[in-house]
């Protein structure tokens, strides 16, 4: 075996997101997100926030850029920050004036205030190191203005675990997806294994199972308060037994 096919098969486990994410796979697993729910949010989001044409917003961990450029076509200027190079490099030949596309470590604050920062689609709580979570908190505080919202959407941790399906099998684009979750010491996991070409591949996702108290802590330590909490894409009262979503808008 040479050393690429070696290093193919290595699971990741450190630093996941920055491997997995970086990948094709990762996007051809995940191809089926619902782009019209996503623009229906921001709209709803947007005009909850009673942000004007032309207001900034930073899309924070924005992926190939279906939120950012949504919010770009709605007339505002727009910034998208993601570990990833390869999503960055997709996402720019979306450029305009209304938008553009960096690539950021989200843990740091960004060198510039904004009107609104969306931190969207669970993109949050996959670091190792538990202090990266309340630094990335204060990064939002540092890039927001006077006055300025931030946006946390995140699964309904609580909803998550009681309807955890334990086994799955997906073919996306002849690649069948082998997937396996659970939970283990406050962290829920999702085992990916698939091959393609001949060679096996496995990454591993793991996110925090972060609860409602758990952001007031962060928010508390980061001299933030949460003003609303949602539960759903509609923005409809969250409710922690019911609600698929937690979306959490503080200052």
């Amino acid at each position: 075996m040479n050393r690429k096919t070696q290093q193919m098969q290595k699971e990741i486990t450190s630093d996941w997101y920055a491997s997995w994410f970086d990948t094709p796979y990762y996007h051809i697993l995940y191809k089926d997100r619902d782009n019209a729910e996503a623009n229906s949010f921001m709209d709803r989001l947007t005009q909850f926030l009673q942000l004007e044409e032309n207001d900034t917003i930073l899309d924070l961990a924005c992926g190939k850029g279906r939120h950012a450029i949504s919010l770009s076509q709605k007339g505002f200027q727009v910034t998208g920050v993601d570990l990833s190079p390869s999503s960055i490099a997709f996402a720019k030949q979306f450029e305009s004036e209304r938008l553009k596309f960096r690539v950021h470590d989200m843990c740091l604050p960004y060198p510039q205030r904004f009107n609104a920062v969306f931190n969207l689609f669970t993109s949050f709580g996959y670091f190792e190191n538990e202090d990266d979570n309340l630094r990335t908190i204060k990064a939002i505080k540092k890039e927001l203005k006077a006055n300025g919202h931030g946006v946390i959407d995140f699964m309904n941790s609580e909803y998550v675990i009681k309807n955890l399906v334990p086994a799955e099998v997906k073919e996306v684009e002849g690649i069948t997806f082998h997937i396996k979750r659970y939970v283990s010491e406050g962290y829920i996991f999702k085992e990916i294994k698939f091959q393609h070409n001949d060679i096996p591949f496995s990454y591993t996702e793991r996110v925090k199972a972060l609860r409602l108290a758990d952001f007031k802590e962060y928010f508390e330590k980061a001299g933030l308060k949460t003003a609303h909490c949602f539960g759903d894409y509609h923005l409809n009262e969250y409710d922690e037994a019911t609600s698929d979503r937690l979306i959490l808008i503080f200052n």
